[in-house]
């Protein structure tokens, strides 16, 4: 593989990556269980449906009610999530969505990856993953595009040696 489309394969796999975190920051509101519903979810008719999800899922209309249970549930959570945005919520979800249309099945696929890691994390982790992208997205550039060369151009041991560093300066600042 030829450098120009690795460079180009990490820039959409880090785009994807930002997509998940961002998803992440959106829903940040929403509580989470602690444990897993072991409960499968019920159907709903869809005569059940208001008219504004109505009109959102109409392309499902006629066969709502024979859609599996859980497609159901997905696809209304999703009409609600979308149903509560502000527009400006929703215009920064429809860019970050043609993103998404944008990358490669194995581009989706490492950010589904990287999106379960990071689901996996603790909540301190999770917060300090946060930080660190608003921080990146607060350098210019040029400042991003140093960064990117030297972590990539480091070596392994180079590279913890620098996460190393960044966890003492941060253990110093608190």
């Amino acid at each position: 593989m030829n450098d120009a489309l690795r460079l180009t394969l990490t820039r959409r796999a880090a785009l994807a990556a930002m997509f998940a975190v961002g998803m992440h920051c959106a829903m940040a509101g929403r509580a989470r269980a602690e444990t897993p519903a072991v409960t499968a979810p019920a159907a709903t008719e869809w005569t059940s449906l208001n008219a504004d999800e109505q009109r959102m899922l109409s392309q499902y209309g006629e066969r709502w009610n024979t859609l599996p249970a859980e497609q159901q549930q997905r696809l209304l959570r999703g009409t609600r999530r979308w149903l509560a945005m502000t527009p400006d919520q929703r215009q920064r979800a429809q860019a970050r969505f043609g993103r998404w249309r944008e990358l490669s099945p194995e581009q989706r696929e490492i950010a589904r990856h990287r999106w379960q890691r990071y689901r996996e994390l603790t909540p301190e982790q999770q917060q300090r993953v946060r930080e660190n992208y608003r921080n990146f997205k607060k350098l210019t550039p040029e400042q991003r595009r140093r960064l990117r060369e030297r972590w990539q151009s480091a070596s392994p041991e180079e590279r913890q040696r620098m996460l190393e560093r960044r966890r003492a300066n941060r253990a110093l600042r608190r």
